[in-house]
């Protein structure tokens, strides 16, 4: 096959390029490379390249800078997503687009399915919802991935800032009152693999870790690997703090944990557990 991958240089770009079959042809395009928030450079580079999937890991995700600067944040992720689903219907590729758990507001407490109902509490989550519905409108026949908590080798993380903090701080304030699954991105990238491959049906997908965890729950466990990895020295105390202790920008869900169900049939959920074993030993 001839994949088209946007966001080439993020975490879940990085993960899918390791992953992909050698006998598919990739053409990896970075933001510098093409900023998918202009439609005739996209629709130029599909009718070069002529794609059979276009992969959509691309994303303004700075969701605290994009409180005041929401202008970029939409054009990312309102209208790329947009304008690749138009360059996808063009040339008769398949669409893969990826979302976010933020479409939710976090005031649920039972794992969310895919046709639960939206409610985004800021710019980034209203911009990406928005992505999600253009995309819907131009190919209904998409595939959109809702994930969360996403980490890896690659790029910033909470799994890196955590590690770095450890190796100077004897005890860590953590936010305690937010709940969700971490993802790994290569996790990801693999169940992204396997639905193309599967024929999946379009519409959303959620994909998330495989056991729900507190950040600070979370920062633990990165800890505990750490230290038995021999990254780290010691493990520094974990405080348990409320969101109101730790105040941003942007709202966070307080319940961020995605039902893997529908996907269940394609790719298991993330286990991030084994992935932290993985790939902490590396950084």
């Amino acid at each position: 096959m001839k994949i088209l991958l946007s966001g080439a240089n993020g975490q879940l770009g990085r993960c899918f390029q390791d992953l992909v079959s050698k006998t598919d042809t990739v053409l990896a395009l970075g933001s510098q490379e093409l900023d998918i928030s202009n439609l005739q450079a996209v629709l130029a580079v599909a009718e070069e390249f002529r794609p059979d999937i276009i992969i959509n890991a691309a994303a303004y995700t700075a969701v605290d800078k994009a409180e005041s600067d929401a202008a970029r944040a939409g054009a990312v992720n309102c209208h790329g997503p947009e304008n690749l689903a138009l360059a996808a219907k063009q040339v008769g590729a398949r669409l893969v687009h990826v979302s976010t758990d933020y479409v939710f507001d976090g005031s649920g407490s039972v794992p969310y399915l895919e046709t639960d109902a939206v409610n985004p509490l800021g710019v980034y989550g209203q911009t990406k919802l928005a992505g999600e519905l253009l995309v819907q409108s131009v190919l209904p026949e998409a595939i959109i991935i809702r994930t969360a908590w996403v980490f890896s080798e690659y790029g910033n993380n909470f799994v890196k800032t955590m590690l770095r903090l450890a190796k100077d701080r004897p005890e860590l304030g953590v936010v305690a009152d937010q709940v969700g699954c971490p993802t790994y991105a290569g996790d990801i990238a693999a169940a992204i693999i396997k639905l193309v491959a599967g024929n999946a049906p379009g519409g959303i997908y959620h994909y998330c870790g495989d056991r729900s965890v507190s950040w600070a729950e979370f920062a633990q466990a990165i800890f505990a690997e750490g230290e038995s990895a021999g990254v780290l020295a010691s493990q520094p105390k974990v405080n348990f703090i409320s969101t109101e202790q730790y105040p941003t920008p942007a709202k966070r869900p307080a319940y961020s944990v995605l039902s893997t169900a529908k996907i269940a049939a394609y790719y298991p959920a993330s286990d991030w557990q084994a992935a932290l074993v993985k790939i902490i030993p590396n950084l």
